[in-house]
């Protein structure tokens, strides 16, 4: 299995000679449609907006700032118009096309979301399953469960909990990216991840990844375990949302299982909803669906209870100070090209880098129940007050001495040690690599036009031969939940940013030194001043309804 997801790694990795393996152009006739339905499932509109402007930005990181929000119609409408909804609708002569809170590759959407929620007032009277429906903004309601199960289900976890499950449909992706299109599905999911953690934070909640449930009950669980087929769900998570300041036996809640008897009530119902059909045709791409197979996770007796320290810095206020986390979140946009000439101030850029830290109890990293795996690499092209170059933030300080038999950088050299004292950033090389990052990122001009690129780096061989190929996918879950730090940070600080799939995996390698699969390049980023494209019109997100 390990040889094998190894096997994948290496096949889809991108080269200045050779690209992975796809179409090489897009066929329009088998777009997949961007919106999963379920045909005659009930429809529960939820509420476009919030009662509340609160809380500013500088607030959304720390939910139990907050007096938690009851569940009910407002709040899980709230929950799902900050994580999953649409953000926009774009415009171009006859075109439209619809953006996101959660951001995609390609602003094709594999990641669908799920809720399961005890009665909710306002919106339904019996606890079910149900799932999100971002065109209509609306819940589909798909299994009701009867209220002695529904007790049992939500058993074991804080007072007040709801789930919400989030699953992947590979073809989506495939479509346009071919055999590399897995590991865009999996940023998307760690994007969604940390989406739904703020939007949670919003409504005073805190968000657990709740690793000890296997993948095969979390299919049943969402009565997507009968879907097959190129256009089938496959189960990503379950997360745990609970009011930030219960009480909460964290042992307990990482060891959480599904109860059979819930188990089994999913495996007896008949499945009276079909999902809708996604194209006309489709490109089968094997390796997918056999990195897939080799992917499903085993339950756990323990998921990792690894709890990070408080924070050892204080946090810096934003540029744009003084405004609500729910317009950055709504305002979120990928920049499609850097002006080359913005520049971000150190304490700026130090404040953005301090946010990716997963400080003890900050969201959206609270909700991660795993070590640090990913540590970014900062290619530094106009950062005022701090020298260009390449730098590492250490993500887990107690990992400096094994990254540094990795890649070569001092650790008495911190970049941030003038500008925000105990933040481990260090730097590996000082000079010039704007041309570097472009040339790394598929020669994308954005990478080096910017403010800085991001390569994150990732511990590979270890993590998978401890854990099993299952961890594969979380490796690009946790980058994933980088980048969307890095989105949000970005539009905090009057700039945009993007991710990256395109990059040249083993010149990454080369450029830090990196010689085997001991640490893997999986994902990068770019931040700056954007150059906004005036032929696009911006409309209201639903005004289709």
């Amino acid at each position: 299995m390990i040889r094998d997801i190894f096997q994948y790694h290496e096949q889809t990795k991108h080269h200045p000679y050779r690209y992975a393996r796809a179409l090489g152009y897009l066929d329009w006739e088998t777009q997949p449609d961007p919106f999963r339905r379920f045909e005659g499932a009930p429809l529960h509109r939820l509420d476009l907006g919030a009662a509340d402007q609160g809380p500013l930005w500088e607030d959304v990181y720390d939910p139990a700032q907050r007096k938690a929000r009851p569940l009910g119609k407002p709040a899980v409408s709230e929950l799902f118009f900050y994580a999953m909804a649409l953000s926009a609708t774009k415009q171009y002569q006859d075109s439209r096309w619809f953006l996101r809170c959660n951001p995609s590759s390609g602003n094709l959407h594999p990641t669908e979301a799920y809720l399961l929620a005890p009665p909710l007032p306002g919106l339904h009277d019996r606890a079910g399953l149900f799932h999100y429906a971002p065109y209509e903004h609306a819940l589909e309601g798909l299994v009701e469960i009867e209220n002695t199960l529904a007790d049992r289900l939500f058993s074991g976890l804080p007072e007040a909990s709801c789930l919400v499950a989030l699953s992947s449909i590979y073809w989506r992706e495939s479509w346009k990216y071919g055999e590399r299109a897995l590991r865009y599905c999996h940023h998307d999911v760690g994007h969604a991840i940390a989406c739904i953690a703020l939007s949670a934070s919003l409504l005073g909640w805190q968000t657990r990844v709740l690793e000890a449930v296997s993948g095969a009950e979390v299919a049943t669980l969402l009565s997507i375990d009968r879907q097959s087929g190129v256009e089938a769900e496959h189960a990503d998570c379950l997360l745990a949302l609970f009011p930030a300041q219960a009480s909460v036996d964290w042992e307990r809640l990482d060891t959480w299982r599904v109860p059979p008897e819930v188990l089994a009530h999913f495996q007896r119902r008949p499945n009276p909803y079909r999902p809708n059909r996604l194209s006309e045709d489709h490109h089968d791409w094997p390796i997918i669906e056999q990195a897939s197979g080799m992917m499903d996770k085993p339950a756990l007796a323990d998921a990792s209870t690894w709890k990070p320290a408080l924070s050892p810095f204080e946090r810096v206020p934003s540029l744009r100070e003084g405004v609500f986390a729910r317009e950055i979140i709504r305002t979120r946009r990928s920049v499609q090209a850097m002006d080359g000439v913005a520049e971000m101030d150190a304490s700026r850029f130090c404040r953005t880098l301090a946010c990716l830290m997963p400080t003890g109890g900050q969201s959206p990293f609270a909700a991660w129940p795993w070590q640090p795996a990913v540590h970014p690499v900062f290619a530094v092209h106009r950062v005022r007050g701090l020298a260009s170059g390449l730098y590492i933030l250490v993500r887990d300080p107690d990992q400096t001495e094994s990254l540094q038999t990795v890649i070569a950088f001092d650790a008495g050299r911190g970049g941030a040690a003038d500008v925000l004292p105990g933040l481990p950033l260090y730097l590996i090389e000082a000079g010039d690599f704007s041309q570097s990052a472009e040339n790394v990122s598929c020669n994308q001009a954005i990478a080096s036009g910017g403010v800085f690129a991001t390569m994150m780096l990732a511990w590979f061989r270890g993590p998978l031969a401890e854990r099993g190929a299952w961890f594969y996918p979380r490796l690009h879950w946790e980058a994933g939940m980088v980048g969307q730090v890095l989105y949000l940070e970005a539009e905090a600080q009057g700039m945009r940013g993007t991710g990256i799939g395109c990059f040249f995996d083993d010149s990454i390698h080369e450029l830090l030194g990196i010689e085997d699969l001991q640490m893997q390049s999986l994902y990068n980023f770019t931040v700056g001043g954007p150059v906004e494209d005036s032929r696009l019109s911006d409309l209201p997100a639903y005004s289709h309804l």
